[in-house]
């Protein structure tokens, strides 16, 4: 696939980058190389490679869920500076 100077403005107006005409054609030859080797890369034979999401294997880590008893409400609630029946009062922090 050729990279015309047309795609650079294209992809750099999305991207938000102003690109003097030295850098959009620094910028062309650069993304010419890197689509040529994307079709080299396309040339390998994957055939029989099963398709992979992540290089190393990745487990998730978790725990069991276990009911425990939590703390006693009345007894967080003691330091308070402001508090109602249930919960911490604080100031309002957005209007």
């Amino acid at each position: 696939m050729k990279i015309t100077e047309e795609m650079v403005d294209y992809v750099a107006g999305l991207s938000r980058l102003r690109l003097d005409p030295e850098e959009r054609g620094d910028m062309t030859r650069e993304l010419e190389q890197i689509v040529s080797y994307m079709d080299v890369l396309s040339q390998v034979d994957t055939q029989g490679v099963e398709p992979l999401s992540h290089v190393l294997p990745v487990c998730n880590v978790t725990r069991p869920d276990v009911v425990e008893p939590s703390f006693d409400r009345e007894a967080l609630l003691r330091g308070a500076p402001k508090r109602d029946e249930a919960t911490f009062l604080v100031p309002k922090a957005v209007e």
